[in-house]
């Protein structure tokens, strides 16, 4: 539904996307990016999975966070699956990574929350792309505290091993001049690492509230790498869908 099921075709697709974007001036921890059919989203996507192109050598394991769009969740939800396939091939699961994630309250096992969820399937193939061999943390969050995700990230935060992905779009359905002023408002509140961020703002709320806090925690810097909306790339301009990638170090 979101890219090409054909492997060659893909691949291509995304190198191409990736060479479209601004070559890092830095690398980064963490990273936040859309999820939208990459006509859509795929280049803001790429000005933040470039920042990991400095550290490929090093990430062996990826936290990936992402809303729950097809079932309601209350808490967050690890698969029980060993991996997860995409036209690219498996991307193993960190076992290891989910034993210790599941200690943290609120989490819980849930293949339905995984089943037909996109916000992290859409990533994996950026991944594939500019990692080498990693294993991966999926984590669905529902509604969840900004502590409770913190937690989590806590657990899971790791050395330079590890890299960790929010998955969010910004808002959804306003006019293009709209969309503009409420996510540059969002992106505002995401540089000041604000946690009061509501599903209007962003549809990966509850994610990111948990990570701005261990940013905060840990005085992590937020930058903003692209800002754009669908009336930018493939779409009208009446009903858009905002895009941000965002880069914390």
């Amino acid at each position: 539904m979101f890219y090409p099921a054909e492997p060659a075709t893909l691949k291509r697709m995304v190198a191409e996307i990736l060479a479209a974007a601004p070559a890092p001036t830095s690398g980064a921890k963490v990273i936040i990016a859309p999820h939208a059919g990459y006509q859509y989203s795929g280049l803001t996507a790429a000005h933040a999975y470039r920042q990991f192109e400095a550290r490929r050598s090093l990430i062996r394991r990826v936290v990936l966070l992402g809303p729950a769009h097809r079932v309601y969740l209350k808490g967050m939800a690890l698969p029980s699956v060993d991996a997860f396939n995409t036209p690219l091939g498996d991307v193993p699961i960190d076992a290891e990574g989910v034993r210790q994630a599941q200690e943290v309250p609120c989490v819980e096992v849930s293949d339905e929350a995984h089943a037909e969820e996109h916000s992290l399937e859409v990533h994996l193939p950026f991944l594939q792309s500019v990692l080498d061999n990693f294993q991966l943390v999926p984590i669905v969050v529902g509604v969840c505290t900004a502590r409770h995700v913190g937690a989590v990230l806590d657990t899971l935060w790791g050395g330079d091993e590890t890299a960790i992905v929010v998955s969010s779009d910004l808002s959804h359905f306003h006019t293009y001049t709209e969309a503009r002023e409420i996510d540059a408002n969002t992106t505002a509140r995401i540089e000041a690492r604000e946690t009061s961020l509501h599903g209007e703002d962003a549809c990966g709320a509850y994610a990111l509230n948990g990570l701005l806090l261990a940013a905060k925690e840990r005085d992590l810097e937020v930058r903003t790498l692209d800002v754009r909306n669908s009336g930018d790339t493939a779409g009208d301009r009446f009903r858009v869908v905002g895009y941000g990638a965002y880069a914390l170090s």
